[in-house]
């Protein structure tokens, strides 16, 4: 245990180390560049932290306007019912939009997952696949009306991160068929 504690207290005192000189009292003692490589690390950590700040808002965001922007599928099928254009276009329009966003903020390395889901209805496996093509559908569509493809990418879910459960009615399993955007840094 005072393995874990110790790195982690370290790390964590790494930016007040750094001022106080600590760094390079540890580089002195250890006779290496331990100090600085901990400061890195210290550094990469509180990054990530801040990344996942920002992924938790702008997912809350994309969530959002995913089910605002809701496309429906035939059923058992990954062919899309009409009316989906301009739900599509409004998507693809925040897509890029919070692109433009991390970019200002200095942002890199990020990309957009589109998630396809089914309802617990049928195989798994067959589910699993449907829902990966749905999600491929729907990338089709987002980079038709204006994201890059370079940005996005799907996924297929299956039914395994249900909304409703048991999705023991027609308006529960029509709530587990949909797909969601978040962005992964």
């Amino acid at each position: 245990m005072k393995r874990i504690i110790l790195p982690t207290l370290i790390l964590s005192l790494m930016p007040a180390m750094a001022t106080a000189g600590l760094v390079d009292e540890i580089n002195k003692s250890t006779g290496s560049d331990l100090g600085s490589k901990l400061e890195s690390k210290g550094k990469d950590a509180a990054a990530a932290k801040g990344n996942e700040k920002i992924a938790a808002q702008v997912n809350k965001r994309l969530l959002a306007e995913a089910r605002k922007n809701q496309c429906s599928f035939k059923s058992g099928t990954d062919e899309l019912a009409p009316g989906c254009n301009s739900k599509a276009k409004r998507l693809a329009n925040v897509i890029v939009e919070v692109k433009k966003q991390l970019q200002g903020q200095g942002q890199k390395g990020f990309k957009f997952v589109v998630s396809g889901h089914t309802d617990s209805s049928g195989n798994a496996s067959k589910n699993k696949e449907l829902s990966q093509r749905r999600a491929q559908v729907m990338v089709k569509q987002l980079v038709a009306n204006g994201v890059d493809q370079a940005d996005i990418e799907a996924i297929g879910m299956g039914s395994e991160r249900m909304l409703v459960k048991p999705d023991n009615t027609p308006a529960k399993k029509a709530k587990n068929r949909r797909y969601e955007v978040q962005v992964r840094f």
